[in-house]
């Protein structure tokens, strides 16, 4: 953080908030001419700052509403499989999230499917063919309350 100062942070939180923004527009909003305020853009994507620029779907409208959080416990904890586990997973279009975790469980996965039929055949058909998994816990979300995609600066 330390090459970051508030004309960067205030570029960081509008296009966090609207990636379409011009550099034009950019610039306007953190008074800086056309040239200055792209440079900036420019060093904030190279210091990899900014990660990706994205379109974030509605799941619903797309058939995929029902979010379940996934709690995943390894068979055994090995480095192999632990890296089997994670090349499997990424390779699944349903988990939108997986996070390495401590505790009881050693992994946490965002699932998106249409509906419970298809998350019941995700887990017998997808999850159930990954050998690593030793079991899983699932829990339902009724309601999002907050997604804000980003973070708060």
């Amino acid at each position: 953080m330390e090459n970051i100062d508030d004309k960067d942070l205030k570029l960081l939180k509008l296009l966090q908030n609207n990636a379409k923004l011009t550099v034009k527009e950019l610039a306007r909003e953190i008074s800086l001419s056309l040239s200055p305020a792209f440079e900036r853009v420019k060093r904030l994507e190279n210091e990899g700052y900014i990660k990706k620029y994205a379109a974030i779907l509605n799941a619903e409208k797309l058939n995929r509403g029902f979010t379940v959080l996934c709690q995943i416990k390894l068979k055994i904890h090995d480095k192999s499989v632990g890296n089997d586990f994670v090349k499997q997973i990424l390779k699944i279009d349903e988990i939108v999230e997986c996070y390495n975790i401590s505790g009881d469980y050693d992994f946490f996965l965002k699932v998106q499917a249409k509906d419970m039929k298809h998350y019941q055949d995700f887990v017998f058909n997808t999850l159930g063919c990954v050998d690593a998994i030793g079991s899983t816990h699932s829990t339902f979300v009724m309601a999002e309350v907050k997604n804000s995609h980003g973070l708060n600066m």
